[in-house]
């Protein structure tokens, strides 16, 4: 998290009208204070039941959480792209995130 969290600023540049969203199965609360403590700058859902996991390919039924899973909000606030699993510290994962956000801006 703390690598996209360093790379947001370039990604989604001033005038984007995209958003990040991750998702996770910890609660709501423990969520805000671990964004609030990182700094993170893009948004966090709780999934306690898996839901949004399995609506769009991310549950892992053997662990009962959602894998670590990236959405790209367009401006219609639709959900643009899924990068299901996103692999925070592959260099080409980025480059993927970035052409989806462009494409999500259009």
């Amino acid at each position: 998290m703390d690598a996209y969290r360093d790379q947001y600023a370039t990604l989604i540049p001033d005038g984007r009208k995209v958003t990040l969203l991750a998702v996770s199965v910890d609660s709501a609360a423990a969520l805000a204070g671990w964004a609030r403590d990182a700094d993170y700058p893009f948004g966090f859902l709780s999934d306690p039941d898996g839901a949004m996991g399995r609506a769009y390919g991310a549950w892992d039924p053997t662990y009962k959480l959602d894998n670590r899973t990236l959405y790209v909000i367009g401006p219609d606030g639709r959900v643009a792209h899924v990068m299901a699993p996103f692999r925070e510290v592959d260099p080409q994962a980025y480059r993927e995130l970035a052409a989806a956000i462009e494409q999500a801006s259009r």
